[in-house]
């Protein structure tokens, strides 16, 4: 009886679970129906929106940008300046120089590649980031050609079922030829007959491989990769196309070693690239490059946007009129006033950009944002950041004696060393040698890493020269810094800690009221912000009591001056709790300044420009954490002690007098930026990145106000 009742049970069970084995079976089939009838409707969907081979463009309308407050800035006009040519005039070179960078297997795909969606697929993956697409030449041509450039699934699906009916319609010559007039090069110029006479003067049938090589690689980023603004990194895309053309046999190594080292010879830029009557130049070829590197260039050209940014135009016409005190020492080679200069303001809550000037106001090379450029002493600040983070003080003593690290012994701008100084005197009157000390003791890889987290990209940390040693504590650097990023890095400072990444655009819509964009700032606390303050504080006394007097405006502001070796590089960079602002100074060429350090014109340029930028904002102190208690300086005046030895004659003038030449005598008071450090170190050992600092404790707390 019971084994009845126990076959009786099991029988139960075993149906209940063929009753659920068969309903949860039923649910997924429901799903996977509901699943695929969703895609195919979607799909469906597409294709029924997708233009038509025969469709024609909608009529161009022009791009609108804004300040911050709604005031117009500029209009990005909806002209083109096309010349279309047959597959014929185009070089074989330069349509090998296409295919082998956009598309190696154009000729053998039917308009979509999977083999290239794949391999574009594991690229990115290997690579830890796109580093290569999956999209077809025929693709690129659906899309710029019919589709909008919003990055959205239907418009994939649309842009491949296009693609293949491309295939189908046209030839590959003629795919080819249709996509080669209609890409946009940058400059205004849309296809390769009107590149080349933009970039090289001549008909596209007589470019040669190195000039093929250049054009191919400007469309990837048509402002970035103009030899007009950025000839270096050009240069560089050049020598990847040639590889490419290596790579799948189109050329040999030989001929791509012999087009990588031909001159090439620029056209002249027409007056129409003259942008020196146009307000905010350079801050709106910035922010249309960006808008086109998202969108497409048909889009800001065509589709009527309106941008909404960042800039502040009063902001702006200060800063631009404060650059007016440029001396005109000569005019260069290609027409340009020298020496040159950027300024670049940014609120340091927000990120937001509110003044741009990128050089003199004729030409199209940004160099508030290109141009990487050694920093000198305004790169210290970050070994004291470390100093502080490490347990130090600003009245922790450091002995500024004779120090020798191999054949290398730093000196200070007077020759003489000053007995015990504290840290707030030797960063006040930037003494080089108790800076080097500094940097020794808490190690080079802490102030780095406290660059790049505080916004500064440009650091070499890998390969046999690198920065990872002690000429970085005197802003001798492998590459530089670009003013917009050690702007945005003191604007930690300013912000308690915090780094907020620099913005441009704050919203997009298109021609029918959509909103395309909406940026919201990105924040990240890098920095504690008690050693934010403290050396805030230890920089204010840079404007007050040393190299920065010539910055002072009146209310809470610290800077940093630099200026690098033989007066090449000159900078200011400064802050208040509102505003913080980078000024930099220097010949594109490299040249001498002639006595111009950060201490005095840029130092005054950014006085003139934070006075005027600040005139309707109310002064106010920076916040100080709770807790922090600023002592007084041990070592307020400099005593003078004669160096050990003969030490060589120092050809700089560094931080603290004046050179004294002839056009100086009048500034003999007003001290002076200079470093001296060491050439770059050649190191054979493993060059990972810094590690982060230690974790602080309770002991370093209570030495770390």
């Amino acid at each position: 009886m019971n084994k009845e009742r126990s076959d009786s049970l099991k029988d139960g069970r075993r149906s209940s679970k063929n009753g659920n084995s068969k309903l949860t079976v039923i649910i997924l089939i429901v799903f996977i129906v509901m699943i695929t009838g969703a895609g195919l409707g979607f799909l469906t969907a597409s294709i029924h929106t997708m233009p038509s081979l025969k469709d024609e463009i909608r009529p161009a309308a022009s791009s609108q940008i804004y300040d911050v407050n709604g005031k117009l800035i500029n209009t990005v006009h909806s002209v083109e300046n096309r010349v279309p040519v047959s597959i014929n005039k185009i070089p074989k070179n330069l349509q090998n120089a296409f295919v082998a960078a956009e598309d190696a297997r154009f000729y053998q795909h039917i308009g979509i590649d999977p083999r290239g969606i794949l391999r574009a697929v594991w690229s990115n993956i290997t690579d830890r980031g796109v580093s290569e697409g999956g999209s077809t030449i025929t693709q690129q041509l659906a899309k710029n050609a019919l589709l909008s450039q919003e990055r959205t699934l239907k418009r994939k699906i649309q842009e491949a079922i296009l693609a293949l009916q491309i295939e189908r319609q046209y030839s590959k010559n003629e795919i080819l030829e249709l996509y080669l007039n209609q890409i946009y090069f940058g400059q205004g110029a849309y296809g390769v007959q009107s590149a080349s006479i933009v970039y090289f003067n001549k008909n596209v049938e007589d470019l040669t491989l190195a000039e093929c090589a250049m054009l191919a690689g400007i469309p990837k980023s048509p402002n970035y990769y103009s030899p007009f603004n950025n000839l270096k990194a050009a240069t560089e895309r050049q020598a990847t196309v040639l590889d490419q053309m290596v790579k799948y046999e189109f050329i040999n190594s030989s001929t791509a070693i012999q087009a990588k080292n031909a001159k090439l010879r620029l056209a002249i830029r027409s007056s129409q690239t003259d942008t020196t009557n146009q307000t905010a130049s350079y801050f709106i070829d910035y922010v249309t490059q960006y808008l086109i590197d998202r969108y497409g260039a048909d889009a800001v050209y065509k589709d009527g946007l309106k941008v909404y940014t960042t800039l502040d135009l009063d902001m702006q016409e200060a800063a631009e009129e404060a650059m007016k005190k440029l001396p005109n020492i000569r005019t260069d080679s290609n027409g340009l006033q020298q020496p040159q200069g950027a300024l670049v303001a940014i609120d340091p809550r927000t990120g937001y950009i509110k003044a741009m000037v990128g050089g003199r106001g004729n030409d199209q090379f940004n160099r508030a944002v290109l141009a990487e450029r050694q920093p000198g002493s305004a790169f210290k600040p970050f070994v004291y950041l470390a100093a502080l983070e490490g347990g130090m003080t600003p009245s922790s003593m450091i002995e500024d004696s004779k120090i020798s690290f191999g054949n290398w012994s730093p000196m200070n701008y007077d020759e003489k060393f000053h007995g015990s100084v504290s840290l707030r005197t030797a960063l006040e009157q930037s003494l080089n040698v108790p800076t080097v000390k500094i940097a020794n003791q808490t190690g080079v890889d802490k102030p780095l890493y406290y660059a790049q987290q505080m916004g500064i990209s440009t650091l070499v940390l890998q390969g046999s020269i690198n920065d990872r040693n002690l000429a970085m504590s005197l802003g001798g650097l492998t590459r530089g810094v670009t003013p917009l990023e050690i702007a945005s890095a003191y604007g930690v400072l300013a912000n308690q800690g915090v780094h907020v990444d620099p913005i441009t655009v704050i919203k997009v819509i298109d021609r029918n009221g959509k909103t395309l964009e909406q940026v919201t700032p990105k924040e990240k606390a890098v920095v504690n912000e008690r050693s934010a303050y403290v050396l805030t504080d230890m920089l204010r006394g840079v404007i007050n009591n040393g190299t920065g007097s010539a910055a002072n405006i009146g209310r809470p502001a610290a800077g940093k001056t630099g200026t690098t070796n033989d007066y090449k590089d000159a900078w200011f960079v400064g802050f208040t709790p509102d505003l913080v602002a980078s000024v930099w100074v220097g010949y594109d060429s490299g040249e001498y300044l002639n006595g111009i350090t950060g201490g005095t014109l840029p130092a005054t340029i950014w006085k003139t420009f934070m006075q005027k930028a600040l005139a309707k904002i109310p002064s106010r102190d920076f916040i100080r954490p709770n807790g922090v208690v600023i002592e007084p300086n041990p070592t307020p005046v400099l005593t003078e002690q004669p160096a050990d030895g003969k030490q060589p004659a120092n050809p700089l003038t560094p931080d603290g007098k004046n050179s004294k030449t002839p056009n100086q005598q009048d500034d003999d008071s007003r001290p002076v930026d200079k470093t001296l450090p060491p050439p770059p170190v050649k190191s054979d050992k493993n060059t990972a990145p810094p590690p982060p600092p230690k974790k602080t404790t309770e002991t370093d707390k209570k030495n770390n106000p």
